[in-house]
């Protein structure tokens, strides 16, 4: 056989398991720039610029867009060889065995459903802001979380009940996905057209008010705290930017919905993470160009900034709206490919076959769509930003780190493998991502790695109990071509 990659027989792949191949490569881009924008650019680059890098954050960005740019061409070398969906956990079953495959996919729970509800709870200011705006006050009791506190430590109720508009998105964007992919990727397509309409919109009318004085200093003098201004600020940035580049490599779980999965899974992957960047790019030098980089500590920066200039003023109201647009992209693309994941995960055995059926009408995986969406919606219910925000960024990041790893190991264990897309440079892009992605990873705080080992320890006890004794034989083999 000359197939890069072979699956063994299977006895928990049957026909009624195949999901419907109905997404090209446009389909694709939109998808990957559905799932980048959201959160980073609407909120998370003032909050760099004001804590820690200044304008330099810019700098931030490039160092974050790097991490992302070698992981991504090890992504779609992988995506390319082994068209299926699973994302980095596929990747690692078929180059480091089946204990590293179910770790990697426990830890993209962090990615994917906690990140969901990470951003369904942004929404939620937003919405509430929005709604403000136009003389409607929500009820803060069933707007905001009923617990609160500094990581999982001293937790304490707040008297509020629930985020409820947090809910009803996960709610809304569930029974979408339940519906059918096709109708879901239209969907996500409309909310990316209007959210990049409002990035584009906002770096066209902004360029022409940068003051170039506002950028002076351009990397702020450090404060003698590391992580506080200067280089070190421009680092631990980069770590906290990071969580705006998150879900570009939620394009490969979409392999099996994919119509020429070898050919347009790398146009996905490459094409939304560079579109994305220069918006970025653009969005960080309007944002500290226009205003004081100071005061960029809030919850809505960008119609902040703009606030600022009577002449931009009109363009507040699109912007809030846009950001609400944009951060229930991100949700949706989340709980897509936490759903995928867990599709293969338990068609692999390593978790109850509930979370791989498919709908015979819709051809989707109802049930382990409907679980993954009542999960995302109670932690957004209970829990604040912060909390859940917590493990998103250093889980992504072992992923990334874990696929750099397995494209080196399969470029010596398979050396003549049939490769639709070889990653260039590979002995330096590789090493490259894992240096780049650990060391944001080492940005980020003492307390997350805790409650990473802590969750790590969780799945690793769920995979001697239940994973061990279920898991079929390993499925993927890539071979030499001979």
């Amino acid at each position: 056989m000359s197939e890069a990659a072979l699956r063994e027989p299977n006895p928990l792949l049957v026909e009624d398991n195949e999901l419907k191949r109905s997404l090209g490569p446009v389909s694709l881009i939109m998808m990957g720039i559905g799932a980048i924008i959201g959160a980073g650019i609407f909120v998370i680059a003032g909050t760099a610029a004001a804590q820690h890098a200044g304008p330099a954050v810019m700098i931030s960005f490039v160092i974050a867009g790097f991490g992302c740019l070698f992981a991504g061409l090890c992504y779609a070398e992988f995506a390319s060889m082994i068209p299926e969906s699973g994302s980095a956990y596929t990747y690692a079953y078929a180059t480091m065995g089946r204990f590293m495959a179910w770790f990697i996919g426990w830890n993209m729970v962090l990615e994917y459903l906690v990140s969901s509800s990470t951003v369904a709870v942004g929404w939620s200011g937003y919405l509430v802001s929005f709604l403000d705006n136009l003389g409607y006050t929500f009820p803060a009791a069933l707007a905001n979380a009923p617990v609160t506190g500094t990581g999982f430590h001293e937790l304490h109720l707040t008297g509020a009940i629930i985020n409820l508009p947090a809910v009803l998105l996960i709610v809304f964007l569930t029974v979408f996905l339940v519906v059918g992919v096709s109708e879901s990727a239209r969907f996500n397509a409309l909310m990316v057209m209007i959210k990049t309409g409002i990035v584009i919109l906002v770096i066209l009318f902004g360029l022409p008010h940068v003051n170039t004085a506002n950028l002076h200093p351009f990397i702020p003098p450090n404060t003698g705290t590391f992580g506080h201004f200067g280089v070190t600020g421009i680092l631990a940035a980069s770590g906290l930017i990071f969580f705006a580049y998150i879900g570009f490599e939620a394009v490969s779980v979409a392999a099996q919905e994919s119509r020429n999965p070898r050919r347009d899974l790398p146009i996905g992957i490459l094409g939304s993470l560079a579109i994305c960047t220069v918006l970025y790019m653009g969005m960080a030098l309007v944002l500290t160009g226009i205003t004081d980089w100071r005061t960029l500590d809030v919850p809505n920066p960008v119609s902040f900034a703009l606030g600022k200039i009577p002449s931009l003023e009109w363009m507040v109201l699109p912007i809030n709206i846009g950001a609400m647009v944009g951060l229930a992209s991100v949700v949706f693309i989340g709980l897509y490919g936490q759903s995928r994941i867990f599709y293969c995960m338990a068609r692999d055995g390593f978790l109850p076959p509930a979370f791989s059926a498919v709908h015979k009408r819709f051809r989707t995986p109802h049930r382990g769509t409907i679980i993954t969406g009542v999960f995302a919606a109670l932690l957004a219910a209970i829990f604040p930003l912060d909390i859940l925000a917590d493990l998103v960024s250093i889980g992504t990041l072992l992923a990334f780190v874990a696929v750099c790893g397995g494209i080196l190991i399969l470029r010596r264990t398979a050396p003549r493998a049939k490769r639709p897309f070889k990653t260039p440079l590979v002995w330096f892009v590789a090493p490259a991502g894992i240096a780049t992605c650990g060391l944001m990873m080492f940005s980020l705080s003492d307390g997350t790695w805790v409650r990473l080992v802590v969750w790590t320890a969780i799945g690793v006890v769920i995979y001697f109990v239940y994973g061990v004794w279920h898991a079929a034989p390993s499925k993927w083999k890539v071979v030499n071509e001979s």
